[in-house]
C-alpha cells in the first residue's frame, strides 16, 4: 500500500510551514527527510500519519484521498500507519505492555473484544507480534523489565518495537535517533532495514545526512517550505540538481 501527499500545504495561523509539497512511498522502501531543524519535517510527518489535514492538496492511502472518505473509513487507513516520535513517551509498565500497546488501541472494537476476551477466557495474551518486535530491536529479553529502568537508547527501541508490532503497512519516524549513541542509532538503523525487508514502507525525518546515506533508497532534501529535490539517495548526495542541495550538503547554507 503506498501513501502520497501531493501538493499539500499547511501552516499555523498566519504561518506557512509547507507550501506545494508532494512525498511519496512504496511497500518496501526507505525514503529519508532531510533538512535544517524547524523547517517542517515533523508537520509533514504529521500529515503523512493522517493526524492533520492538510489546508490544501491531498493525502492518498492506496489512491484514495483519505480526507474524502467516511471518518471510519480515514481510521482504517490510520491504523495501518505507525508512527515513532522523538521522544519515546513510555507507560509505567513492563516493556512487553508497552509493546503490545499498539496492538491493541489500533485494532477496531469488535477485534479489541474478542482478543481481550481470548485472553481472559483462553489465557491467550497476545505476546506474539510484541515479542517478535522486541527481538527486531534486541530487547526481547528485558520483556517483563520494568520500562522505567531503561535506558533513552532502549526506551526508544522499544518505541520502535511498539509500532512494528502492528505490523503497519508504512512506518513513519520523526528523528528516532538524534539523542543516541552509535549502539542503540546502529540498532534502529538495523530494525528498519528489517522493516524494509517486511515490505513495509518507512519515511525517515532525519538532520542526519550520514543517516540518510544509510538508510534510504530515496532522499527528499526539505528546505524552506518545500521539497527542493527529491531522488535516488545516491544522486541526491554525489550530483544534486539543485544547487541549495549541494550547498545544504556542504553545510554553506546555514538556517
Amino acid at each position: 500500500m503506498s501513501l502520497e501527499a501531493a501538493d499539500v500545504s499547511h501552516g499555523y495561523g498566519d504561518e506557512t510551514v509547507l507550501d506545494g509539497v508532494s512525498l511519496s512511498v512504496s511497500p518496501g522502501e526507505v525514503v529519508a527527510i532531510i533538512g535544517p531543524s524547524g523547517v517542517g519535517k515533523t508537520t509533514l510527518l504529521r500529515l503523512l500519519a493522517l493526524f492533520d489535514a492538510p489546508d490544501d492538496g491531498t493525502i492518498s492511502y492506496d489512491g484514495e484521498d483519505v480526507w474524502r472518505v467516511a471518518e471510519d473509513r480515514r481510521l482504517a487507513y490510520r491504523r495501518r500507519i505507525g508512527m515513532v516520535f522523538q521522544e519515546a513517551s513510555l507507560f509505567d509498565a513492563s516493556v512487553r505492555r508497552n509493546a503490545q500497546y499498539g496492538l491493541r488501541v489500533r485494532q477496531a472494537w469488535p477485534d479489541r473484544i474478542r482478543h481481550e476476551f481470548a485472553r481472559l477466557v483462553g489465557g491467550q495474551n497476545g505476546t506474539g507480534d510484541a515479542i517478535d518486535a522486541l527481538e527486531t530491536v534486541g530487547l526481547a529479553d528485558k520483556a517483563e523489565q520494568d520500562a522505567d529502568s531503561l535506558s533513552g537508547g532502549e526506551a526508544q527501541r522499544v518505541a520502535f518495537a511498539r509500532a512494528l508490532a502492528y505490523d503497519p503497512d508504512i512506518l513513519l519516524l520523526d528523528e528516532p535517533t538524534s539523542d543516541l549513541d552509535p549502539r542503540n542509532t546502529a540498532v534502529i538503523e538495523d530494525a528498519v532495514a528489517e522493516a524494509r525487508t517486511e515490505g513495509i514502507g518507512v519515511v525517515v525525518a532525519t538532520h542526519d545526512m550520514h543517516q540518510a546515506r544509510r538508510v534510504a533508497d530515496r532522499t527528499a532534501v526539505l528546505l524552506g517550505d518545500g521539497i527542493i529535490e527529491v531522488d535516488r539517495t545516491e544522486r541526491v548526495f554525489d550530483d544534486p540538481r539543485d544547487d541549495r542541495t549541494r550547498k545544504f550538503i556542504d553545510g554553506e547554507l546555514i538556517y
